[in-house]
């Protein structure tokens, strides 16, 4: 699962991460941070280049939820293997009328962070993080770090322990 990748502490690697990120890190037990060629950062690419299983690799979606002229923004965590539904569950777990893809430039510039590197972790405190169960049952998995140059592994189960995150089964497989 471990990959072929050279993993550390946050506090033991010189990695340029967002600020937010690098903070998030240092409280979640269990995190492990390795570079990364950015133009591997996308999930099968990077799964294949530094063979760390699809069913090991956790993507975070930025989602955009809209009822009565309010946007929600919340973070949705799936395996690569499979797809949120967005649509559905999402959307009824945010009480939103509508729910879709945050746009690119939208998710980053909120995130502060790069697209294809976006995690969970240092989001903004209010975003709610909904985690497919399937991420939890998969025991360590591989996310973004903040930049495409970087992945992040933990114990999945330490996603629980962010603001406002909470298991929800919202995907099926892709």
């Amino acid at each position: 699962m471990r990959g072929k990748l050279d993993w550390k502490s946050p506090s033991e690697n010189d990695l340029t991460l967002p600020a937010s990120v690098r903070a998030a890190a240092a409280t979640v037990p269990g995190v492990e941070v390795a570079q990364v060629d950015p133009d591997l950062a996308d999930t099968a690419a990077f799964c294949a280049a530094y063979e760390v299983p699809l069913q090991n690799s956790a993507n975070c979606v930025i989602v955009a939820g809209k009822r009565g002229g309010e946007t929600t923004y919340a973070a949705v965590m799936v395996l690569a293997t499979m797809r949120a539904d967005v649509n559905g569950v999402v959307r009824k777990e945010l009480g939103a009328r509508k729910a879709s893809f945050a746009p690119m430039e939208e998710a980053v510039t909120l995130t502060g962070m790069e697209y294809g590197g976006i995690t969970p972790l240092g989001l903004p405190p209010e975003w709610e993080i909904l985690i497919d169960s399937a991420v939890l049952a998969a025991g360590d998995v591989v996310i973004g770090a903040g930049i495409r140059g970087a992945k992040i592994l933990l114990p999945a189960a330490s996603l629980l322990g962010l603001p406002n995150a909470r298991e929800v089964a919202l995907a099926s497989e892709a």
